[in-house]
């Protein structure tokens, strides 16, 4: 890489700075009114998957039919379409592709699309769960709800970078999970964990015991994940080549 592409390079990565700075920045004082340019579209997708119908509350969010569920904005999922957003375009500068002007916008576009999905998917389930027996929920419903919500995005997070490393074609040769999502495992604690970190120090100095545990929970979640996927991918490796003896074998003999 020469001192053009370099400079270039350093001016897209400040850029993508920026702009994440700037929507982390929108979305830390903005109302429920403010964010019904992704609110709006997770909820038409929530009641078509759910059948259940939403009604709009200003400063409230949607309120479900039956008055037991709110899409708030707390449910925007903005956290997480910064993370995919700074996935994909620190991803493909690391990498050392080129990366064009034109890549940006892009993903975050694709970054909204897939955060909007993730939203469904996510109040879908919570909805779910909520008509579930309480006897086989272990979890008190603020643990379930934070647990379903890590699960999920961490696992979208991982399902969008898969899905940009094919369609870039920069796929490798098969390596261990953890070796795998080191990248989006890092954006996904940069964002979850650092951010509110930082800004955690910055505001009180020290962090509330329940913030702490609520940091532990969101570390710990998504090695879990990791594991339960790695565990999952050595047992087809395992069956894999132990029907290939089965196969051989006789051949040889």
């Amino acid at each position: 890489m020469n001192r053009k592409q370099r400079l270039i390079s350093v001016s897209q990565l400040v850029a993508v700075l920026l702009c994440s700075a700037a929507i982390k920045t929108y979305y830390s004082t903005a109302s429920v009114n403010e964010l019904l340019w992704i609110l709006a579209p997770t909820k038409v997708l929530v009641s078509l998957a759910t059948g259940v119908g939403f009604t709009f509350e200003s400063y409230s969010g949607y309120m479900s039919s039956d008055h037991s569920f709110i899409i708030a904005a707390a449910c925007s999922g903005v956290n997480f379409l910064i993370a995919a957003f700074l996935m994909l375009t620190i991803g493909k500068l690391l990498r050392g592709g080129e990366l064009r002007w034109r890549f940006i916008p892009f993903s975050l576009l694709a970054a909204y699309a897939t955060t909007i999905v993730a939203n469904t998917f996510r109040i879908s389930t919570a909805l779910f769960i909520r008509r579930a027996d309480p006897q086989i929920i272990w979890l008190n419903p603020e643990e379930l709800h934070r647990f379903e919500g890590i699960v999920i995005y961490f696992g979208f997070l991982l399902l969008l970078y898969v899905v940009s490393e094919k369609v870039g074609e920069e796929a490798k040769r098969p390596v261990g999970i953890l070796r795998t999502f080191w990248f989006p495992l890092a954006i996904y604690y940069a964002t979850a964990i650092g951010v509110p970190l930082a800004n955690g120090a910055f505001k009180r100095g020290t962090a509330a015991p329940g913030f702490w545990q609520h940091l532990v929970f969101v570390f710990l979640t998504p090695i879990f994940l990791l594991l339960i996927l790695a565990t999952i991918s050595f047992l087809k490796r395992l069956a894999s080549q132990l029907w290939h003896i089965k196969v051989t074998f006789p051949a040889e003999v």
